[in-house]
């Protein structure tokens, strides 16, 4: 044999190290791009609308003010709203959304695995679901108040029911979609019903559901805050009618704008235990 083919192997596993390297630098150099690009698009919207709303080109009283919108924040954070401190309304409404996330995952999952497992209980049951999926969930919000009170119980009921929904069709679409070979060897090899759920069909069915997960706790928060703004003794929800009732456009800005840091957070945490469940999964490649 030739020393130049003795030699080929070791140049190739020479350069792989190197190819690896460059991809990765390159993963780390668009990265950076696209949230200096981020980062621009947000600071280029904002200067915009006080530059326009300043020359009054935009009519300040109604559409407000990046920098007025601040201090309403800074006059919260600092001196408390009329309803209490900040981080009351805050932890209040935030409560309310996980308690009615953490029910209405449940329920979504446990029924959508229930009914993608049985196909009696899906037929039973299916055309009622899709008729209590067709009712516009958000005008359930008057009746729960109606029928809980100004408490928290109406407003973590109205996050359940715009929780259930998505999660229950996707933990319902994640069970349906289990491969068969999988469950016809565990039944091969004596595993139960219950064992088949459990150690195949949930696990399966996992990617399905935190899918549901991300898009949903936004939900739970918009049925938190719209339960708050139509009846409530605290939250979020109420000082966004306050500040409508008061024409604040700032105080209603700003709300939104602690909504939105609160719901990424919650996204991040999701994010993160998502990648540390599916650690096993690989990366998605870069483009």
């Amino acid at each position: 044999m030739s020393p130049e083919l003795l030699s080929t192997p070791v140049v190739e596993t020479a350069k792989a190290p190197d190819r690896a390297h460059s991809r990765a630098r390159a993963a780390r150099r668009r990265k950076v791009f696209i949230n200096v690009v981020r980062a621009l698009l947000l600071v280029g919207c904002l200067g915009l609308w006080e530059a326009l709303s300043r020359a009054k080109v935009i009519d300040p009283f109604n559409f407000s003010m990046p920098s007025q919108i601040w201090d309403q924040i800074y006059t919260w954070v600092t001196h408390g709203t009329a309803l209490g401190s900040l981080g009351e309304q805050i932890w209040y409404t935030l409560y309310e959304a996980l308690l009615g996330w953490v029910l209405g995952v449940a329920t979504g999952v446990v029924l959508g695995i229930a009914l993608g497992r049985i196909t009696l209980l899906a037929d039973v049951l299916g055309p009622y679901i899709k008729v209590l999926n067709s009712i516009p969930r958000i005008v359930l919000a008057p009746i729960f108040v109606i029928w809980f009170g100004l408490g928290p119980a109406s407003k973590v009921a109205s996050a359940v029911v715009l929780v259930f929904f998505p999660v229950f069709f996707n933990a319902f679409q994640g069970a349906r979609e289990v491969d068969r070979n999988l469950v016809s060897n565990a039944r091969i090899l004596g595993a139960s019903d219950r064992r088949v759920t459990l150690q195949v069909v949930i696990p399966s069915a996992t990617s399905w559901i935190f899918t549901s997960l991300h898009v949903s706790f936004g939900f739970a928060l918009i049925g938190a805050i719209v339960g708050e703004y139509i009846g409530a003794t605290k939250g979020i929800g109420l000082l966004v009618a306050q500040s409508q009732g008061t024409f604040n456009a700032a105080g209603v800005y700003a709300a939104m704008v602690i909504l939105a840091v609160v719901a990424l957070l919650a996204e991040g945490l999701l994010t993160f235990a998502e990648r540390r469940i599916f650690r096993w999964k690989p990366a998605a490649s870069e483009h």
